[in-house]
């Protein structure tokens, strides 16, 4: 009587791809959700507070309920490294979504997807890891189209979408360095952490993180409009629950670096969006931003593959 080996289930090769595709286009309604609930009146530290604490509310029954051995054996390293990674999502939030309020749609998810160069610099510098030639020039020409659509939607002051530009950009540049320590502790973690208990760890302690801020810094957490609420939720449900999740998912299958440069396709998804919904013009020169991104992501792709 032969025995046979018993069948391994694994990811098939393509499907981390297919999914942070899906991922992309779902993150790409945050800015346009964040920018109706500004409209509506609520403060974008709080926003960024619900967000969070929507997302970790619905998770927490639903984690326990699945992983409860394994959060109860979390160590105190995965403890703190969980509750780091929240603080950089949570200042992550806090100033990207700060910067929609005073520049551009276009800008704004262009500056903040520039993350790719940081996160390749942590990784050569910290963590020894070799970067391939395809990969780098993928980071070249994703960071080249992210500079081109930030010098055109410069010159476009009229229907440009921001108040004060300059200050919305600097916020976007701080949201793109803090979301890298996100990345890169979640990749630690990841190898070690289902993904369940990973994002109820960290959307747990970026809520709290949040809210704490919200409370000091005096901003409202109630009394908005029914469509205010609207927003807030779908933001929870899709970008965060669905989008950020699928993103942490990926963090186990491919490189951090990968997943920052896929990340890049949010700004042609949220741009598109705004041109529809709040007529926010486009230019040649961001269109062809736009191009090299795509580009980049391609490249990126290619050498992912062949490493």
């Amino acid at each position: 009587m032969s025995v046979t080996s018993p069948i391994v289930i694994t990811p098939k090769a393509w499907l981390p791809y297919v999914v942070l595709g899906a991922a992309v286009l779902i993150v790409s309604s945050a800015a346009i959700l964040i920018r109706v609930a500004q409209a509506e009146g609520v403060n974008s530290i709080t926003i960024a507070a619900w967000r969070l604490t929507i997302a970790a509310a619905l998770l927490w029954p639903l984690a326990w309920a699945k992983s409860s051995k394994e959060i109860s054996a979390l160590t105190r390293r995965d403890w703190l490294l969980g509750g780091a990674a929240g603080i950089f999502l949570a200042l992550h939030f806090a100033a990207w979504i700060s910067s929609l309020g005073f520049t551009s749609v276009a800008s704004s998810t262009a500056l903040v997807t520039t993350n790719p160069i940081w996160i390749a610099l942590v990784s050569f510098l910290f963590f020894r890891e070799q970067l391939g030639r395809w990969l780098v020039f993928g980071i070249a020409a994703a960071i080249l189209g992210s500079a081109l659509i930030f010098l055109s939607d410069a010159r476009l002051v009229e229907g440009s979408g921001g108040s004060n530009p300059m200050l919305g950009n600097a916020l976007a540049v701080v949201g793109s360095l803090t979301v890298c320590g996100y990345l890169l502790i979640g990749r630690r973690l990841r190898k070690t952490m289902s993904l369940l208990p990973y994002i109820w760890l960290v959307y747990s302690s970026a809520a709290l993180a949040l809210l704490l801020t919200a409370v000091l810094s005096g901003a409202a957490l109630h009394g908005f409009s029914s469509l205010a609420w609207v927003c807030l939720i779908a933001l929870a449900l899709g970008p965060q629950l669905l989008g950020h999740s699928a993103i942490n998912w990926a963090l186990k299958h491919v490189s951090a670096t990968f997943i920052a440069i896929t990340i890049l396709g949010e700004p042609i998804g949220s741009a598109l969006l705004a041109w529809l919904i709040f007529g926010e013009r486009f230019a040649p020169l961001q269109l062809t931003g736009f191009a090299m991104l795509l580009a980049g992501i391609y490249l990126a792709a290619r050498g992912e593959g062949r490493s």
